[in-house]
């Protein structure tokens, strides 16, 4: 029960100082909050108004100073345009007006006098010739640096240079005016100037366009300076003009003369050629040609880093050191293609001040405004505060959980007395409902745990306890029953919480007479309408048959008095079952009652995540049940394949499961340690043993089964056989011919009779070969070289009636004339068949096995000549191969992470402690406990085996002694033989598996002692 805390020490001063404290902290946030308010208009107000003050500063200005920098960049393009008029003027006058036995013509004199003479800017005028004629007049009143470096007599304002063509004086002629153009001294200068080497004829359109040069260094003055020029019209030479860089900054000086800020001229690779502006931002002192990023001048600053964030300078707001300036860009078209920027820029707030002083009168009013308005908002909240904080006061009791106590407030304010109504409801329902949700969460923490549990159980029968069990205590029921539907359409029980046991009968979903839904059971029809079927009293139900659950009252001396039906309904909308909860118990005494409405929907989740489980369960049940039996029929495959050793795949994994189980059972030793602790790590041991020969699918059955030396799809011994038949035709023709031809009949017969018997006894050791059951000697192997070399003749064609391929492998062989005399054991370039394409196995895989040339050498020779066995080298790896073909199956199977070490246990069955087995060459270091298992396993299984047409089944006895051996030579685990020998497991194998003549008596003792 919830209700007021303890008491505790001082109780009765807290309240009273709590309600104080709470007294001043509501009246000073309440009146915070109005003046906030207030507060938060006026500055509301006043961002807006200053922000479109600021703004409307900003656009004035910029539109001030755009016209400005509009008629400073006009004022500069008038003076290019006059350089330009120069040279266009100069370059279509006549041809005859130009330089003239050592004379320029009066009309050009006058003209290039009188354009320089107007305008002081432009440095000079000239026209070069490309006979070395040269005529240019200087002006000397716009830089008198100039004169100096000519050295012109004082007042002079022109000077005049003159070079003669062909035929002339080699010399310079300078000529030096006053203002009226009256000579006032003259020199003449050694020739070392060559009008057509210069940049500014060199650079000058063929095709007659303007054109115009880098800065570069006036030849005359040693200045720095532009060149406009053109082609001369009528004649072969350039007209051109020169703006000096001094002269330029010269007159964005005067046009900058008393106005604050400054002026940039740009060449399109951002070098300044012309500066000027305040002095106190270094503008007047900038070198010509300097780069804007290589001067220190905070106004260069500003504008090398308004070009490094924008490719291009446009018109906007420049920020120089904090103060804000207007910008403006010009274009300055020098020549077609060829355009300067005039850059000009000045502070903001020589522009926007009229506007500025109108916002701060408005600043001043709007603080006037506050100013009366925060007494007043002291007042209304003082005002309000004093039912406020009886509310605050009872909402800390509320905070703290404690609902006692009932007080009204009485407030001026309508809202406030609404919200003490509505205070006071919310009071009496928090009360309420505090108690219900902490039952509700104890509840949905159950459910969330139980969902958890229930999707951590592997097992089917300890799913199906903790669904029972977790749905019993989550609605604090007294018993319950967990139904399965079953394949053939019936409820089972599958669990119940009774410990006895269960009933054997099953319910069915439909009548099985009429086939209709068997819905007069609760259980039945929860199931087919998927939903929840809630009986409140048993003994009053009249919807449903009851008969089922009184019969077991009456027998059990239980009182079912209530139940509720869930069904178990899985994502893809499948019933599962049913859960069945019986006698929901009072928490308080204990008795039965009904279930209470609010607990049903927690069942009903406990149901939907007991469905999803279930079907999980059931699910991976089905994938794993599928897996084995693919993987039985894989198994049964490979033995299916050869008709003698069709069981070993079956046999081999139930021999390593024994071996493993008594392993698994030592407790001290070096197998002490060895275990599989849970069902997946035996179910991955046990699929790994079934997969040990999966690579035997690409071995072809002959090699496997081959019996004899000869064998290939059939035994070849007949063919042999065949020869010596016709040898022994040859030998009784010769006998013949020779009684025809007068031979005693008595020495012809004897011969033959010798003949025959050599061939008789030739062909026995033959077969004898072709069994392979012995090593051969030296001694018989050259007897085998001498037979096989014994002649016979071919008389039909061998290329008749042959396959493509075996057409294809003759192909590069040439067919002798028949009748051809052959050797009686052949070895044939057909016999020898080629790989098409060497094995690549990944290097990760390990594989370490040498790879023969050949595929197959079909040889007969060849296959007699093999020592042991049957097998030639070819044949051998073929088989050996399958290990290999193993281990690439494996390695290509998604396996999950239970599964990850079947690979290793179904491909190291062939490796041997000394590291000299295959294909990895692994040793005892890197095999572990079920490797080695499965190599006894599997090399014991072939010892026994007796279906193999290339050997006997040996006896138990037998079998072991060759265990030993190779335990002795290193290749298998003495420890796990031992193991196998003390457990019985070789005596058990036998009697389930093996013929009763192979299981003989075996004296363990004797190889357990060495």
């Amino acid at each position: 029960m919830i209700g007021p805390s303890a008491p505790r020490p001082h109780a009765r001063k807290e309240p009273l100082l709590i309600r104080k404290a709470l007294k001043i902290r509501v009246h000073v946030l309440a009146t915070v909050l109005l003046a906030a308010f207030v507060m938060s208009l006026v500055a509301v107000f006043l961002l807006f108004a200053l922000g479109r003050f600021g703004q409307v500063a900003r656009d004035n200005a910029g539109t001030i100073f755009e016209h400005m920098a509009d008629a400073q960049a006009q004022k500069l393009v008038a003076l290019v345009s006059g350089a330009r008029l120069v040279v266009e003027s100069a370059a279509h006058q006549p041809g005859r007006v130009y330089v003239q036995a050592g004379e320029p013509d009066a009309v050009l004199r006058a003209t290039l006098l009188a354009t320089v003479g107007a305008n002081p800017s432009l440095y000079g005028a000239y026209v070069g010739l490309a006979d070395g004629g040269f005529f240019q007049v200087i002006g000397l009143a716009g830089d008198p640096a100039a004169g100096l470096t000519l050295g012109a007599p004082e007042g002079a304002r022109f000077a005049v240079r003159t070079i003669d063509g062909p035929g002339g004086r080699a010399e310079e002629r300078w000529s030096f005016l006053d203002a009226d153009r009256r000579e006032l001294a003259a020199r003449s200068d050694p020739l070392r100037f060559d009008p057509t080497a210069r940049p500014w004829y060199r650079i000058a359109p063929p095709d007659g366009a303007l054109g115009a040069t880098e800065p570069y260094v006036f030849q005359s003055s040693g200045a720095l300076g532009i060149t406009l020029v053109r082609r001369l019209s009528d004649a072969d030479g350039v007209a051109a003009a020169d703006l000096s860089l001094a002269g330029l900054s010269s007159y964005m000086a005067q046009i900058m003369a008393g106005r604050p800020g400054g002026t940039l001229l740009l060449d399109t690779d951002d070098r300044i050629l012309a500066a000027a502006g305040e002095s106190s931002g270094g503008m007047a002192f900038v070198a010509p040609l300097s780069r804007i990023g290589s001067v220190g001048t905070p106004y260069l600053r500003a504008l090398h880093a308004a070009l490094a964030d924008q490719a291009e300078l446009s018109d906007g707001i420049l920020d120089v050191d904090g103060e804000a300036h207007v910008l403006a860009v010009r274009p300055v078209e020098v020549a077609p293609g060829i355009a300067y920027r005039f850059v000009s820029f000045a502070p903001l707030a020589v522009f926007a001040a009229p506007v500025l002083e109108v916002r701060d009168q408005i600043l001043l009013v709007s603080l006037a405004v506050l100013a009366i308005s925060l007494p007043l908002a002291y007042l209304v909240s003082r005002r309000a505060s004093r039912a406020l904080v009886q509310l605050a006061a009872d909402s800390e009791k509320i905070r703290h959980l404690d609902f006692s106590g009932d007080p009204r407030v009485h407030s001026m304010f309508y809202e406030i007395e609404v919200l003490d109504e509505a205070h006071r409801t919310m009071k009496h329902s928090i009360r309420e409902r505090t108690a219900a949700l902490e039952l509700a969460r104890d509840k949905l923490s159950s459910l969330v745990e139980s969902g958890l549990a229930l999707s951590a159980v592997r097992d089917t029968e300890s799913l199906l306890g903790s669904i029972l069990m977790t749905g019993r205590r989550l609605a604090n029921a007294d018993a319950g029953t967990l139904y399965l539907v079953t394949e053939g359409g019936a409820l089972r029980f599958a669990l119940r919480t009774r410990q006895d046991g269960l009933p054997s009968r099953e319910i069915p979903l439909h009548d099985p007479a009429t086939g209709e839904p068997n819905l007069r059971f609760a259980s039945v029809y929860a199931a087919l309408r998927r939903e929840t079927v809630v009986i409140d009293d048993l003994a009053r139900e009249t919807r449903f048959d009851t008969s089922g659950t009184r019969s077991f009252d009456a027998d059990s001396g239980y009182h079912t008095v209530s139940q509720v039906n869930v069904p178990l309904v899985a994502s893809s909308g499948e019933v599962l079952g049913v859960l069945q909860l019986i006698n929901a118990l009072d928490p308080d005494s204990g008795a039965p009652g009904p279930f209470d409405p609010e607990i049903i929907s927690f069942i009903e989740a406990l149901a939907a995540q007991a469905a999803m489980a279930i079907d999980n369960q059931q699910l991976l049940e089905g994938q794993r049940e599928m897996m084995d039996a693919l993987i039985r029929i894989i198994a049964g495959a490979i033995d299916a394949k050869s008709a003698y050793t069709g069981g070993h795949c079956e046999r081999v994994p139930e021999l390593a499961v024994m071996l493993a189980e008594a392993a698994c059972a030592v407790e001290e030793g070096p197998l002490a340690d060895f275990a599989f602790t849970d069902a997946d790590q035996w179910r991955e041991f046990r699929i790994g043993a079934w997969l040990h020969d999966c690579g035997k699918v690409t071995t072809p059955e002959y090699v496997v089964d081959k019996a004899t030396k000869l064998e290939t799809l059939y035994n070849r011994i007949h063919e042999i056989r065949t020869r010596f038949e016709v040898l022994l035709r040859d030998a009784r023709i010769a006998r013949l011919e020779a009684e025809r031809d007068g031979a005693d009949p008595a020495d012809a017969a004897a011969a033959f009779e010798a003949r025959r018997r050599q061939l008789f006894d030739d062909f026995a050791f033959i077969a004898e070969c072709n069994i392979g059951g012995e090593s051969m000697t030296e001694a018989q192997l050259a007897r085998l070289e001498a037979i096989a070399a014994t002649p016979w003749t071919r008389h039909f064609d061998d290329r008749l009636g042959l396959s493509q391929e075996e057409r294809r492998r003759l192909a590069h062989v040439p067919a002798p004339t028949l009748p051809v005399a052959e050797c009686l054991l052949a070895d044939k370039p057909q016999h020898r068949i080629p790989r098409d394409a060497a094995p690549d196995f990944e290097p990760r895989l390990g594989i370490s096995m040498a790879i023969p040339e050949l595929l197959y050498h079909l040889g007969e020779h060849y296959n007699l000549r093999t020592r042991r066995g049957t097998l030639t080298a070819e044949e051998r790896f073929k088989i050996n191969e399958h290990i290999i073909q193993t281990i690439v199956m494996l390695d290509r199977l998604p396996l999950p992470k239970n599964l990850r070490r079947v690979p290793e246990y179904a491909a190291t069955h062939h490796e041997t402690l000394d590291g000299a087995g295959y294909p990895r060459g692994l040793d005892a270091g890197q095999l572990s406990i079920p490797a080695r298992i499965m190599a006894i396993a599997d090399i014991f299984e072939a010892l026994t085996a007796s279906d193999r047409p290339y050997k006997r089944g040996l006896a138990l006895s037998e079998a072991v002694e060759m265990l030993a051996r190779f335990r002795d030579d290193g290749h298998i685990d003495p420890d796990l033989f031992a193991l196998f020998l003390e457990a019985g497991i070789h005596r058990r194998y036998g009697e389930r598996f093996l013929p009763p003549a192979q299981v003989d008596a075996v004296d363990t003792s004797a190889y357990l002692a060495r």
